[in-house]
């Protein structure tokens, strides 16, 4: 597996995820995945959406003023190292809800992956005091955790697993069962942009079937064929957390369930339903 696409972008360590490339975006050397090296993992890319719908117009107000509560995302092909292009629009407008769908596309205009979003108005809400989202303790913050360095045996130098930091709670990527870990981008999504918490998430919540694999890396593969985020809330700061298990099935279906949380606590869900198949 140490194979390399023509279409990557050869770039310093420090690089951003994306460089600009006309009216898209060029894919660098450390979006790559686990699966395939000619391919993205579906963090950068599910990021890259995040932020072309983030920056849709919403009925008179401005970026920001809209908060994502809900996005799923639809994985139709590998998405491959080389230039993407995002677009989104408004299928569902509202004053206070909207509906928002955007896809992804190679440099042919093939659509790679498609998302739909629900976007609600943010606006101050005199909720009581002592009203917490879940009765669920903290788990450690990050900076009690060494950095774990071990991950899927991928043949390759440079991809995700170099650009992101990952310390881990319980378990490891080459562990099988249940996860927990804390996870940050090392890098802008793209170039000379500070990651919103948004695309912060969006980035981290497709490792939650890594993290918790229950079965053996080099005999199977497990890959999600979607990604469902709920968020009640963005997250403060660099890290986010997930807590993730995944229940494969004799049928070939498993599913990934994951909490996601901040330093503060619980932030949201993501699903991810997943191919499970002999190599």
């Amino acid at each position: 597996m140490n194979g390399k696409s023509p279409n990557a972008v050869r770039v310093p360590a420090n690089s951003a995820f994306y460089e600009p490339d006309g009216g898209g975006w060029a894919a660098t050397e450390s979006t790559r995945g686990p699966w395939d090296p000619g391919s993205q993992h579906a963090g950068p890319p599910a990021a890259l959406i995040g932020r072309e719908i983030e920056l849709t117009p919403g009925l008179g107000e401005g970026p920001g003023d809209r908060l994502v509560g809900r996005i799923t995302l639809e994985i139709l092909a590998p998405v491959p190292i080389g230039p993407v292009r995002t677009e989104a629009s408004v299928v569902r407008p509202g004053r206070r809800v909207d509906l928002v769908e955007a896809t992804l596309t190679d440099g042919d205009g093939r659509p790679l992956m498609r998302a739909r979003a629900w976007r609600l108005l943010r606006r101050g809400v005199p909720i009581p005091p002592g009203l917490e989202p879940r009765d669920v303790p903290a788990p450690p913050a990050p900076a009690e955790i060494e950095r774990a360095d071990a991950y899927f045996p991928t043949g390759d130098d440079v991809g995700y697993h170099t650009a992101m930091e990952y310390r881990f709670v319980r378990g490891s990527f080459v562990e099988s069962g249940p996860g927990i870990v804390w996870m940050r981008m090392l890098h802008p999504l793209v170039a000379g942009e500070e990651p919103t918490p948004l695309q912060r998430v969006l980035a981290v919540a497709d490792s939650g079937n890594g993290i918790s694999a229950t079965l053996d890396y080099e005999r199977f593969v497990f890959i999600n064929v979607d990604l469902t985020v709920h968020l009640s809330r963005m997250p403060e700061g660099e890290w986010v957390c997930l807590d993730s298990v995944t229940v494969p099935e004799p049928t070939g279906v498993g599913l990934t369930d994951t909490v996601l949380s901040d330093e503060r606590g619980p932030i949201g869900i993501a699903a991810q339903t997943l191919l499970v198949a002999e190599r």
